[in-house]
């Protein structure tokens, strides 16, 4: 969701931002070893931003040396505490996705012997995550918890479920790692903003992921929380209008020392993510006969996005066939080396093969509407 976007990012905030970046890479090697690197999470650096935002020039930061994917360029890296909470929402994640390939059957896990060892790449990541959060205190019991019921609330929900009772296991435990993120910055006075904040941002992470995957999901024949609740896609898209409101407030009602880095995040990243997945909140979004066409003309649009993403993501209309988990690591290994997945402007992913976007192009990829990109969340229809 927090995908770096350099045309909207202001030059003196990059090196900062690619040094939360650095920071947590290097952190998930030393503490996990190589292979946990795989696992670095963009979204996972809004708990280091976090912390760092609350100590100002006391946060912990190092030189690091030349690195492949900086070009061989030098970098000043966060360390401490804010890299470590990080590290473990990564792990955290990368276990808890990788244990429900492996429960489902579908994905690395469908292919002949690898499910055992999926699971035994899950536990291993679990139990590095538990190990770093105890180095910092924090518990992962109740994190693991909460994700693991995912499964039980998908299973009890159908139609007229409120959308809010399947986000809720995301929402507790990203609530719980932002709020520990105010005890690791010194300021347990932000434990209930940040906590808030941190539910506001589970619950938009989760509606922004079942709306991407809406149409792929109903091709497949897929579960998908917003197909199951018959909520649909303009109730996620008020809900999660509502949750970047949510963690706004949150966050402004904080005490932070130094803001910069984590509006950045939590409100232009978090902006253009919400405007990527359901358009502009402008009046000029959506002509006005939308609405008087009715589902024809919503079933429509719906089939025009599952066009424009595949055009966008894939070679034509005809998506390749995603490499093996060794191919595919060969292939992230040559992008890593060679630059590409920093540098160019766009590169085939080495997994899935589809289009990705070099996260340090230059790029004006957030000038999507008349607004300047301002208006998505910000209510001026």
């Amino acid at each position: 969701m927090l995908a770096p976007c350099p045309s909207r990012t202001p030059d003196e905030l990059k090196p900062r931002w690619m040094g939360h970046f650095c920071g947590l890479c290097l952190e998930l090697r030393d503490d996990a070893g190589h292979f946990a690197r795989l696992t670095t999470n963009y979204d996972a650096l809004a708990l280091s931003v976090l912390v760092e935002a609350q100590q100002g020039d006391d946060a912990d930061s190092r030189n690091a040396g030349p690195c492949a994917l900086r070009g061989m360029r030098r970098q000043r890296v966060a360390t401490g505490e804010g890299p470590r909470l990080a590290a473990t929402a990564s792990l955290l994640l990368a276990s808890a996705k990788i244990r429900d390939h492996v429960e489902d059957g579908d994905g690395l896990a469908a292919r002949p012997g690898a499910r055992g060892i999926a699971g035994l790449t899950a536990d291993r990541l679990r139990a590095k995550a538990t190990a770093i959060g105890g180095s910092i205190g924090l518990d992962t019991a109740p994190l693991f918890a909460a994700i693991e019921g995912q499964r039980g609330v998908e299973a009890d929900a159908g139609l007229g479920t409120p959308l809010t009772a399947v986000t809720a296991p995301t929402e507790a435990a990203t609530a719980a790692l932002f709020a520990h993120a105010a005890h690791l910055g010194g300021r347990p006075e932000n434990t209930e903003a940040f906590r808030t904040a941190g539910a506001a941002f589970g619950r938009l992470a989760h509606l922004l992921d079942a709306a991407d995957d809406f149409e792929e999901d109903a091709e497949r024949g897929a579960w998908n929380p917003l197909a199951a609740t018959g909520s649909g896609i303009e109730d996620a898209r008020s809900l999660a209008r509502e949750a970047l409101a949510d963690m706004k407030r949150a966050l402004q009602s904080a005490r932070i020392v130094d803001a910069t880095l984590t509006e950045l995040l939590l409100d232009r990243y978090a902006r253009h993510a919400f405007s990527k997945t359901f358009g502009s909140s402008c009046s000029t979004h959506r002509p006005p006969t939308a609405e008087r066409r009715g589902y024809r003309e919503r079933r429509d649009y719906r089939k025009d996005r599952r066009y424009e993403r595949r055009s966008r993501y894939d070679h034509g209309y005809y998506r390749p066939e995603p490499r093996n988990f060794f191919a595919g690591l060969c292939a992230f290994t040559v992008l890593c080396c060679t630059c590409q997945m920093c540098c160019r402007e766009e590169y085939e992913g080495p997994w899935s093969r589809r289009r990705r976007e070099g996260c340090c192009r230059d790029c004006d990829c957030c000038d999507c509407c008349p607004c300047d990109g301002d208006c998505c969340g910000c209510g001026c229809d």
